[in-house]
């Protein structure tokens, strides 16, 4: 059977022709477009960068080019001198006053005493300044539920508070047209001996029931200006190792009454000097006493009254 003739398709010699692209009709874009830029657009902008703010006039490689900040550091307070953290310690406790057992305290010294808490050296220190640099009343004076307490300031604080105390007031008047509280004792619980630090002891006397302008209250003749010859004997006996003590009143007060003339007295046998406050203007060389008129006398014993008997008492770390 003849064989049908086979037709080899002829090679061309060299190298194979390039296939031709096709031609797209439309723009494909990269696939590398399609990831995240890691630069910020112009809508990205912080509005609130300083750099936006920047006109770009001033973008100039010419100016001079503007250092970091330096970072604050803290500043140690312990590397001040001793004497200056006494001084600042003495402005954290400006305006405090005479410190007494009142409801007040809890707004007025509390706070201030959280300063205690910081460190052992600051509590040390503080604490000495504080206790110092203040006078503390002896018996409450404010009418109120401190003012019946069985338990005074003194009492309160511990025996190395009350050494460190170096100013006392003893303030007469309160209780004077019925009776004195039962919590004006002087005993061992008061703590008076503790004390011995204390270099300034005042007496301040608000009223002397012996007064004429005091007739007609009803009120026993001596019996107040009594009590109070015998409670500064009391508190002068427990304070051997104080050598003056300072009388003080209000205007309406004559150091020629029977009051300040039995304290004197009582200061004088228990061989103490005398010295005067500054509120009442008495000195050593006083002339007659000038006499009062009765309207000053009248406001001077309603004073008194509304003063007799606060009030929260402040607990000292």
């Amino acid at each position: 059977m003849p064989r049908r003739p086979t037709t080899k398709a002829s090679r061309a010699v060299g190298r194979t022709p390039a296939i031709p692209t096709p031609i797209l009709s439309t723009y494909t874009t990269p696939t590398s477009s399609a990831y995240p830029s890691t630069y910020a657009s112009e809508a990205e902008l912080d509005p609130d960068d300083d750099l936006s703010k920047i006109a770009i006039g001033a973008l100039s490689l010419d100016g001079p080019v503007e250092k970091p900040k330096a970072k604050k550091q803290a500043f140690c307070f312990l590397a001040l001198p001793t004497e200056l953290r006494l001084k600042i310690y003495g402005y954290h406790f400006a305006g405090i006053g005479v410190i007494d057992l009142d409801t007040d305290n809890y707004k007025r010294i509390h706070k201030k005493l959280a300063i205690l808490r910081t460190c052992r050296t600051i509590y040390n220190e503080a604490t000495y300044l504080f206790y110092s640099s203040h006078t503390f009343r002896i018996f409450p004076t404010h009418a109120g539920r401190f003012f019946k307490t069985k338990k005074p300031l003194l009492a309160r604080l511990n025996t190395r508070q009350r050494s460190l105390i170096t100013s006392l007031e003893l303030r007469l008047g309160p209780g004077w047209g019925h009776k004195p509280p039962r919590g004006w004792v002087v005993n061992s619980a008061l703590g008076l001996f503790d004390c011995t630090s204390v270099r300034r002891l005042t007496v301040f006397v608000e009223c002397d029931p012996s007064d004429g302008v005091f007739n007609g209250f009803r009120r026993d003749d001596d019996f107040y200006e009594g009590f109070c010859r015998i409670l500064l004997k009391d508190v002068l006996g427990d304070m051997a190792f104080v050598d003056r003590v300072y009388f003080d009143a209000w205007s309406s007060v004559k150091k020629s009454g029977a009051m300040m003339r039995g304290l004197i007295d009582i200061a004088f046998a228990q061989g103490r000097s005398i010295g005067w406050g500054p509120d009442r203007g008495w000195t050593d060389n006083d002339c007659e006493e000038k006499t009062l008129d009765a309207g000053t006398q009248r406001d001077a014993t309603a004073t008194a009254l509304l003063n007799g008997v606060g009030l929260d008492v402040f607990v000292v770390a």
